[in-house]
């Protein structure tokens, strides 16, 4: 079984990118997995909660082993995991010695005003990008090449970004990855109905369009976000040679 981890941050496209996995004959998508985990040991106040930490495994460790076992190949070869990154918390990562980890970022000026309707106090944690920083560096250090997707790379051009994804995976490029049917999937998340409004909106990934203005009340963040995405961004698959 050949099995990716996508190491997100909120607000970045991830379900659109699950989205399209989804339309691969040969993979199975799983949607935030370690969710569960994540709010039982932060005890973080989410949209949904109680509800997310009933309704699924919360034992992160268990998850994982679970997921990697090899019983789970019986269904489809590959074995897509869309994470959020700052889930992976007090958890044993060994298992990511045994994935193929993708990264996607976006922008902290135009991820953050979306990030924070949802939470109005998000905090550097919240964004996830400290931990993919960290863990890219980690990765590299033991001999992996993780790939790293920007979110508006993607949309300017979605055909040439996944074409050059699936070949750093060794898949072929299916193009029914490139659209979708509306609305939700049997994979998505009970939380779905909190976060995944537009995506239930589209067929296909949206025209990327700038944000305009951002709000000087989240400044300070935008300042301790940017150094780590400016650092995983100078790696990101371009939508454009030489861009």
């Amino acid at each position: 079984m050949q099995s990716i981890c996508l190491w997100s941050g909120p607000r970045n496209v991830s379900t659109a990118l699950m989205y399209s996995f989804a339309q691969r004959d040969d993979t199975r998508v799983i949607d935030e997995p370690l969710y569960g985990h994540y709010l039982r040991v932060s005890g973080a106040a989410h949209p949904g909660r109680e509800q997310v930490m009933a309704c699924m495994n919360c034992d992160g460790n268990s998850v994982m082993q679970s997921l990697l076992h090899p019983a789970i190949a019986a269904t489809r070869p590959v074995l897509f995991m869309k994470h959020m990154a700052h889930h992976l918390v007090d958890i044993d990562a060994g298992f990511l010695k045994e994935t193929q980890n993708v990264f996607l970022i976006r922008d902290p000026a135009e991820m953050l005003p979306s990030l924070t309707i949802q939470l109005p106090d998000a905090t550097l944690a919240d964004t996830g990008l400290a931990v993919q920083s960290r863990l890219y560096d980690e990765l590299r250090s033991q001999g992996q090449q993780p790939a790293v997707l920007d979110s508006r790379e993607l949309l300017l051009d979605p055909e040439r970004v996944l074409r050059l994804l699936c070949g750093e995976l060794g898949l072929r490029f299916d193009p029914g990855m490139l659209s979708w049917p509306k609305g939700p999937i049997p994979e998505d998340g009970v939380w779905a109905r909190h976060w995944y409004h537009a995506v239930h909106q589209s067929t296909g990934f949206t025209k990327y369009k700038p944000k305009r203005g951002f709000p000087p009340r989240l400044g300070g963040l935008l300042a301790e976000c940017a150094p780590h995405y400016e650092k995983l961004f100078a790696h990101a698959i371009r939508a454009q040679d030489g861009d």
